[in-house]
């Protein structure tokens, strides 16, 4: 018998329930995994305090893992038995040992990168592939902005100061700040110390970024949109402090900005784009671009606990729970 996570209703970690279930065979396309590491992302909370009402109930929650092919059903021909694969899947049921999934969600793993920091790290590494090459082509010539810098922002940090771009990051202690600059930071500013606008203007002279990148939503908002230049880019993509309440379209208008809200199963619908971006993120790893690593690590089991440890911001990067 598989094991999964379900939730039957919204709420804390605690409705988050462990049971057997029975896993039919493969079918036309399918293929059966048997998971060795889940991913805990953000999304996963919301979904299960119900401020996403995505996953219908009862259901499995979860969006990416790692596994490793154990059975293939008919007219796949994209992975076969033995392949270790990930994938990112927008209907969920990541939290579980083993599970069933289509051959055109899934990517084959190289063999330079590991598991575990595979399972944890797609939704990241292909968001930030994602912000810094087609959302915003960041380059040279670009002053940008990233909110939790030492936190979900890390890979954004790193990847745009190989892109050559001056980046700011807002954290939110001097520990984190010493991680932000050794991401490649020019400045770390300690948003609970500090009026994040007032420095961000200060060491730009005034002028602003050319774009930020808020996945922090409520609490941050109105500070990015008022960072920006003349035609700067604001690029939303979380809400860790809760959803923005609705814009007036007129405040774009005070510096002609640009707001643009990405998600990511939008850009990786097809599996040619998926393949291309996730490649994109591996080749980054390969050549020590980026140097992600697995910073927490929990036992399947202990889901609740990680995602309990997330929301009281006990974690920062990646977390990942191991399933064998």
């Amino acid at each position: 018998m598989a094991k999964a996570f379900f939730i039957y209703e919204a709420g804390g970690p605690d409705v988050l329930k462990l049971q057997e279930y029975s896993l039919d065979s493969p079918g036309l396309h399918q293929v059966r995994i048997r998971q060795l590491a889940v991913g805990v992302n953000y999304h996963d909370i919301y979904v299960r305090s119900g401020l996403y009402n995505s996953l219908s109930l009862p259901g499995v929650p979860g969006i990416e893992a790692t596994g490793i092919v154990e059975e293939v059903g008919a007219g796949v021909t994209l992975v076969k038995i033995g392949d270790c694969v990930t994938y990112i899947s927008s209907s969920y049921g990541a939290y579980a040992d083993e599970r069933l999934i289509d051959e055109s969600l899934l990517i084959r793993v190289p063999e330079a990168v590991d598991s575990k920091l595979a399972a944890c790290m797609m939704v990241r590494g292909l968001t930030a592939q994602v912000l810094l090459h087609e959302v915003f082509s960041v380059d040279s010539s670009h002053t940008i902005l990233v909110h939790a810098a030492a936190g979900g922002g890390r890979l954004l940090c790193q990847w745009a100061k190989h892109l050559g771009a001056r980046v700011i990051g807002t954290v939110g202690n001097e520990e984190k700040a010493q991680t932000a600059r050794a991401l490649g930071c020019d400045h770390a500013i300690l948003y609970r110390q500090e009026n994040f606008v007032d420095r961000v203007m200060d060491v730009t002279g005034g002028e602003g970024v050319d774009v930020a990148y808020d996945s922090v939503g409520k609490d941050t908002f109105s500070g990015s949109m008022d960072c920006l230049k003349t035609l700067g880019y604001l690029v939303s993509f979380g809400q860790t402090s809760g959803p923005v309440e609705p814009l007036l379209v007129s405040r774009l208008a005070e510096k002609s900005t640009t707001l643009v809200r990405p998600i990511l199963s939008h850009y990786i619908a097809n599996s040619e784009r998926r393949e291309s971006i996730a490649n994109g993120f591996f080749d980054a790893i390969s050549s020590g671009v980026l140097t992600p690593r697995t910073e927490h690590e929990y036992a399947f089991s202990d889901v609740g606990q990680a995602q309990a440890d997330m929301e009281a911001r006990k974690t920062s990067g990646a977390v990942v729970l191991t399933v064998s």
